[in-house]
């Protein structure tokens, strides 16, 4: 892997709805003045409070789209790419990450989580799913009370698994 900028996927419900959208507009803002790549599903919600975080700092925002239509991403999107495979969209913005933070969300959300950390992504949790195997909980989340400790829990597991492929 290169020593370039740390891709960090944000991923949570199409619904407008607060506080998600409020604490992934400041996830937003706070990856870009850190310098990470922001991907994400391009919609709306969550989505498009964490790409208009991270425009308002002048960060980088990637929307894996599940439509064949550019025109489909939100207004802060810069680099908009139409996969046309619906939610199998998913696997591939995991695939793209170097960790990811899951804010709230509904059952995409839920599957962005599998998907990380069948293949050892770091996925940090704001609010989110609460897994459980066999009845008994499943402490693979990395929780974060706020906006600020995803991200910096974000930054570290990313740089160390990136450092570890190196």
């Amino acid at each position: 892997m290169s020593g370039g900028p740390l891709y960090v996927a944000v991923c949570g419900s199409a619904a407008d709805e607060e506080p998600a959208c409020s604490r992934a507009e400041e996830i937003g803002r706070l990856l870009a003045r850190a310098g990470a790549v922001v991907l994400c599903g391009g919609l709306t919600g969550v989505m498009e409070a964490v790409c208009r975080g991270a425009r308002a700092e002048g960060g980088l925002t990637v929307g894996l789209l599940p439509s064949e239509d550019r025109a489909d991403a939100n207004g802060y999107v810069d680099v908009a790419i139409p996969l046309g495979l619906g939610e199998v969209r998913n696997a591939l913005l995991v695939r793209a990450c170097d960790a990811m933070i899951a804010l709230t969300g509904e059952y995409g959300t839920l599957s962005e989580i599998g998907f990380a950390l069948k293949i050892g992504k770091p996925v940090i949790g704001v609010d989110t799913w609460q897994l459980s195997n066999r009845g008994g909980p499943v402490d693979a989340v990395i929780e974060a009370a706020s906006p600020e400790e995803a991200v910096e829990k974000a930054l570290a597991a990313a740089a160390e698994r990136v450092a570890a492929a190196t």
